[in-house]
């Protein structure tokens, strides 16, 4: 009883000091308030509990998207390139995050889970009209051991939200070729990168969903967030520690140090 107080109380000073620190996991307040509750944890081994680990997760520390910033109200924007692998033109278009949500699901394949990275968005840019989309980065994964998932991409989704104008939403993403106009450079970057995560790009658009995908099929660590569950030998891999999980939050860690704060969506 008096350590699931404790646990309590833990979750709610971390709950607050993410309010003040803007969601901020490398926020000094928010960093003493997650080494407390992880000092608590009360999952021994969170890879390997199922009921714990599955459910619908709402990210409500910030994203960890490279390159954005933080609104006035709290949101926060990055460029759809940024969000999506630069997969998806117009790769500079800016977007507010709305929310992040992650179901996790057993797959029926031993211990894989799906590991989905759902991306609720807003356009913000004045160049387009506003639109509502959802950019769903396609995963698995499945334990290493008692704290530690192995998580694997195969590929990523762009679609409209129910809500939006289809002609509009047409207008802004059918085309999804490069533009003309990019520097050699750019080019020798774009190729390298498709190169080593074994990128295939979008080739159209569905016109009766306004969906646009890509895949990746090849082997490379990273620590970031085709076939729908095919992971296997030849996905790009990453490691995912578990620090704390319990009935309301889970708290990871990739390898690069990011941490990431869920709260359970009931």
């Amino acid at each position: 009883m008096v350590r699931a107080q404790q646990c309590e109380a833990a979750k709610q000073d971390l709950r607050q000091a993410l309010a003040a620190g803007g969601g901020n996991t490398k926020d000094k307040q928010v960093i003493d308030a997650i080494e407390n509750l992880q000092a608590l944890n009360p999952t021994i081994a969170p890879t390997r509990s199922g009921t714990l680990l599955d459910g619908n997760w709402l990210l409500i520390s910030a994203p960890n998207f490279p390159d954005g910033e933080q609104l006035a109200d709290g949101s926060f924007a990055y460029t759809l390139g940024r969000v999506a692998f630069e997969m998806f033109q117009p790769k500079e278009l800016k977007l507010s995050i709305k929310r992040v949500l992650q179901p996790v699901f057993l797959l029926g394949n031993g211990e894989e889970r799906s590991h989905d990275i759902i991306v609720e968005f807003t356009t913000i840019d004045q160049s387009f009209p506003q639109l509502a989309g959802i950019i769903r980065t396609i995963g698995v994964c499945s334990p290493l051991d008692d704290t530690v998932l192995q998580v694997q991409f195969t590929g990523g989704t762009l679609a409209p939200q129910e809500s939006t104008n289809m002609a509009q939403w047409e207008a802004v993403f059918a085309n999804q070729q490069p533009p003309s106009g990019i520097s050699w450079q750019e080019k020798f970057k774009s190729a390298i990168v498709r190169l080593m995560f074994g990128l295939v790009p979008p080739q159209g658009m569905n016109l009766e969903t306004g969906e646009v995908a890509f895949s990746m099929k090849r082997c490379l660590t990273t620590s970031r967030f085709s076939s729908r569950r095919s992971a296997n030998a030849s996905t790009p891999k990453g490691r995912l520690s578990i620090i704390y999980l319990d009935e309301e939050l889970r708290i990871t860690r990739a390898e690069k140090g990011t941490v990431l704060v869920c709260e359970r969506q009931y």
